[in-house]
């Protein structure tokens, strides 16, 4: 078991998370992946990697009535997953499990959305962390193609996955999505001007044939440098990361 935790609030309260005090730590990643997704009221979403169910949360306090099954292969964070989504009242469901070794009944579901947020270091990528729970959700164990490989089989025809990914990463992202997706686009999160995007956010239709779209970036900060001690979110990321919006893409209604 994790030896300590921290509660902390998402969407400006509207989301609070038990969270470990050492081990992997959501941020804003999982808030911009919940708000890129397209999902209505009424869909079925799987998100793959949930961790403590971050990203699933702020996509159901987004979305009324949506329905999100989590998948987490660490234990202790499929254990607060269950403990944030019954404070919440959310109807999100976790399965413990490796994602490359699916329950057969999960195996024999589909859904309108996936989510997910892969590990961001390949086997042999990046310095490692101290702590078992980091390193095991950001190192790749399974392979991000596998990643996308499942999303797709889980996939109903014209469903959407959402990614979020590091912006060096994006070539395996594009290639590993060229079996079986469509509409694929990409925004690219900009944590200042004048720097180059950090993160990208990619979505992309299974069995869709609408060509490839390169979006603007999303700038986050606001200034060339962070001058003080408070946030200096741009508005746009203000409306997201705090209000809870949507992160939209063309097309979106």
């Amino acid at each position: 078991m994790l030896d300590a935790t921290t509660r902390d609030a998402f969407l400006g309260g509207r989301v609070v998370l038990r969270q470990p005090r050492d081990g992997y730590r959501a941020a804003t990643d999982p808030v911009f992946l919940a708000a890129a997704c397209p999902a209505k009221s009424g869909d079925h979403v799987l998100e793959l990697g949930c961790g403590v169910g971050a990203a699933a949360l702020c996509l159901a306090a987004r979305v009324a009535g949506v329905q999100v099954l989590g998948v987490e292969r660490q234990a202790d964070y499929a254990t607060l997953a269950c403990e944030n989504a019954a404070v919440a009242g959310a109807d999100l469901r976790i399965v413990q499990a490796d994602l490359a070794d699916l329950p057969a009944d999960l195996r024999q579901m589909q859904f309108d959305h996936v989510i997910a947020n892969p590990p961001y270091f390949g086997a042999g990528a990046g310095s490692r962390a101290k702590d078992a729970g980091r390193e095991a959700a950001n190192r790749e164990v399974t392979p991000l193609a596998d990643w996308i490989g499942v999303a797709r089989a889980r996939l109903k025809p014209g469903g959407w996955l959402t990614l979020i990914h590091l912006a060096e990463r994006l070539p395996d992202c594009l290639g590993a999505l060229a079996t079986g997706f469509g509409a694929v686009a990409v925004l690219p999160l900009q944590p200042r001007a004048g720097r180059a995007a950090s993160r990208v956010v990619i979505r992309a239709r299974r069995a869709a044939r609408t060509p490839f779209t390169l979006l603007a970036p999303f700038l986050i900060h606001e200034g060339a440098a962070h001058g003080a001690d408070a946030p200096d979110y741009t508005a746009q990321a203000q409306a997201v990361l705090r209000e809870g919006a949507a992160l939209r893409f063309p097309g979106d209604d």
